[in-house]
C-alpha cells in the first residue's frame, strides 16, 4: 500500500495524526500579532509628533505674540514678513549648506572607518565601540566640548602652531569657517551610526565576487568602486537619507558653540524659529517650524526614490 506524502506527513512517530493548519491561516494571523506590537510605536508617534505637528499648522497663518491678548489670521503675512527682512531666505539658505556639509563629512567619516574596520576583530571590536561613543554623547555636551577644542587659544591650533609656528585663528569667528566647523561637529557626532551601516553592507557582499575581482587584477579602489559601491546602494540610501534630514533639523549643535554667528551666518531655520520665539512670537516661529516641515518632505521624498531607483537588485 502506497502511503501518500501529505498523509505521511499527517502521521507523528507514535502513530498519531497530526492535523496541520493550513500555511493561510497563520500568515492571515501574522498581521494581528505584529499591530500589537507595533500599537506602543505608534502611540508615541502620534501622540509627541503628529497631533502636535498638526495642531501647530494653523498658528503659521495667525498673529500671534505675547504683546497681544488676541490671535488673530492674517493668512501668508508671517512668511512674507520673514522673507523681506532677510531671516527666512538666510535661513533657508545656511540650513541647506550646513545640511549638505554635514552629510557629506559624516558619510566620509563612516565610509573611511568602514572599509577600515570591516573585519570583525577583537582590536577592530574596540575601535567600533570608541568610534561609537560620540553618538552616546548629548549633542549639547559634543558641542560645548568642540567649543573649547577649536578655540583660538584651545588645542587645535596649538597643535597647527607646532608645524605653522604663529598660528592662530578664530574657527568660529568667521562666517564660513564657523559654517563648516559646526556642520563638521554635527557630521563626526552621528557617524557612529552610519559606520555600523556601512560595515553591515561591507560584510554582507559575498566575498567570492572580491577574490574573483582580485585574481582578475583589479586593485583595492577598483573593487571597491565597481563591486563594493554598487552593492552598498541600500546603505548609501539609508544613510544620506537619514543624515540629511537630521541636519536639516539641526540646533543643539549650532546653539552651543555659535548660538546662529557671527552674525546670521550658522543661523539655520530651528535657530532662527528659537530666536523668533524667545521674542515671543510665536506666529512666526510656527511659520518657520512648518517652513522646516516642508523643506525635509520636498528634499526627503525625491532624494530618497531617486536613490532607490539606483539600488542593485
Amino acid at each position: 500500500m502506497v502511503i501518500s506524502a501529505v498523509e505521511a506527513n499527517e502521521q507523528s512517530a507514535g502513530g498519531r495524526r497530526v492535523r496541520r493548519s493550513p500555511a493561510g491561516a497563520s500568515r492571515g494571523r501574522r498581521p494581528v500579532r505584529w499591530f500589537w506590537f507595533l500599537l506602543p510605536a505608534l502611540a508615541l508617534v502620534l501622540v509627541f509628533f503628529i497631533v502636535p505637528f498638526v495642531l501647530n499648522i494653523p498658528f503659521a497663518f495667525t498673529q500671534w505674540t505675547a504683546y497681544s491678548p488676541e490671535i488673530k489670521f492674517n493668512g501668508l503675512d508671517n512668511f512674507l514678513f520673514l522673507w523681506k527682512n532677510g531671516t527666512l531666505g538666510n535661513a533657508v539658505v545656511v540650513t541647506l549648506a550646513y545640511a549638505v556639509i554635514a552629510m557629506a563629512v559624516q558619510n566620509g567619516i563612516a565610509m573611511s572607518l568602514a572599509l577600515t574596520l570591516r573585519k570583525t576583530t577583537r582590536i577592530n571590536s574596540v575601535y567600533r565601540s570608541i568610534f561609537f561613543l560620540p553618538v552616546l554623547i548629548s549633542p549639547l555636551a559634543a558641542g560645548f566640548i568642540w567649543r573649547g577644542i577649536v578655540d583660538p587659544q584651545g588645542p587645535l591650533n596649538a597643535v597647527i602652531a607646532w608645524i605653522v609656528p604663529g598660528f592662530d585663528y578664530a574657527w568660529l569667528g568667521h562666517p564660513i569657517s564657523a559654517l563648516v566647523t559646526v556642520a563638521f561637529i554635527d557630521g563626526w557626532k552621528w557617524s557612529g551610526i552610519a559606520t555600523l551601516v556601512y560595515i553591515a553592507g561591507l560584510n554582507s557582499i559575498p566575498d567570492e565576487l572580491m577574490e574573483a575581482a582580485s585574481l582578475d587584477g583589479a586593485g583595492p579602489w577598483k573593487r571597491f568602486w565597481r563591486i563594493s559601491f554598487p552593492l552598498l546602494a541600500p546603505a548609501f540610501t539609508f544613510n544620506i537619507a537619514t543624515t540629511l534630514i537630521g541636519a536639516l533639523s539641526a540646533y543643539d549643535v549650532i546653539a552651543s558653540t555659535t548660538s546662529g554667528g557671527p552674525g546670521n551666518s550658522t543661523t539655520t531655520i530651528n535657530v532662527a524659529l528659537q530666536q523668533q520665539f524667545g521674542s515671543s512670537f510665536y506666529g512666526t516661529a510656527s511659520s518657520l517650524g512648518l517652513t522646516v516641515t516642508i523643506l525635509v518632505i520636498a528634499i526627503a521624498v525625491p532624494l530618497v526614490s531617486w536613490l532607490r531607483k539606483r539600488e542593485v537588485a
